[in-house]
């Protein structure tokens, strides 16, 4: 992994990648982290986590749609959003990182490793799965989650069925998160054009990077098994599973699960 130049500036940025402006927070030194956000999720949704990353630097972005940046004029591919996160490392000048997805970040996440191999350092798949062919969540979240006009500014209402874990109990948690479904079905499945006849499966087995993959058992959305199969393909993959743990066990569980990821950022386990 080659030395990260030094950041020109902390925080904030918005930068253009090709057609796109995109909205981006860039925290810290040390080597790179790019970090692949759920959907509808904006790039400060990793708050709560990066105190448990001291010594990286974490690149969080919002992809187009999403938060800071505005939306494509047509939808994107998986591989093209990969490419996305390829351009904006060499807008920031870094040869290659640590990739980071959770949910349908770690979907983008698989298609950067497999798509651009070298650019990937170390990987971290959380809360996520291989796409079609996966075995699909509980249907009562997944109904939700399809009709997002539906419960726009209710989420924490039914955040407990949505995400599980500490969310069943602390649905508070959610209002610190800046978690924004769309208001409309066209929006949202703008945003979910890239799952669409998407899947990693026969591509795992050539991810070489050292990976970890990272679930928990009280996920409604992303089930376990889906993790089991993706550890078992990747040839150098470590499963992790937090007890309790749901979909968004990053963001509302840090204690527990931050000190896994940096760990294995730092070369603890296998690979």
């Amino acid at each position: 992994m080659t030395p990260v130049p030094p950041a020109r500036s902390c925080g904030h940025r918005e930068l253009r990648i090709g057609e796109h402006r995109i909205g981006a927070e860039i925290r810290g030194e040390g080597e790179a982290l790019l970090m692949y956000s759920p959907i509808w999720a904006e790039c400060g949704v990793w708050q709560p986590l990066l105190p448990y990353l001291a010594g990286f630097r974490t690149i969080a972005f919002d992809l187009p749609g999403i938060g800071g940046s505005p939306a494509p004029a047509c939808p994107l591919s998986m591989r093209g959003l990969a490419a996305l996160g390829a351009a904006l490392l060499d807008e920031l000048g870094i040869e290659s990182a640590h990739v980071l997805g959770a949910s349908f970040g770690g979907a983008v996440a698989q298609q950067m490793a497999i798509s651009h191999p070298r650019r990937v350092h170390r990987l971290v798949l959380a809360s996520t799965s291989f796409g079609t062919f996966a075995l699909p969540g509980h249907l009562r979240a997944l109904w939700r989650i399809a009709h997002p006009g539906r419960y726009y500014g209710h989420l924490e209402e039914i955040a407990g069925d949505v995400f599980g874990g500490r969310l069943r109990t602390e649905p508070g948690l959610l209002r610190g998160m800046p978690v924004r479904s769309p208001r409309t079905i066209p929006a949202a499945l703008r945003d979910v054009a890239p799952l669409i006849g998407w899947t990693s499966l026969p591509w795992l087995p050539v991810i070489s990077q050292p990976t970890l993959v990272l679930c928990g058992d009280d996920d409604p959305i992303a089930p376990q098994v889906n993790h089991r199969i993706m550890a078992a393909l990747i040839p150098r993959a470590q499963l992790s599973v937090i007890a309790g743990g749901g979909h968004l066990m990053l963001m509302d569980s840090p204690a527990r699960t931050g000190p896994v990821v940096s760990g294995f950022l730092r070369g603890g386990g296998r690979g």
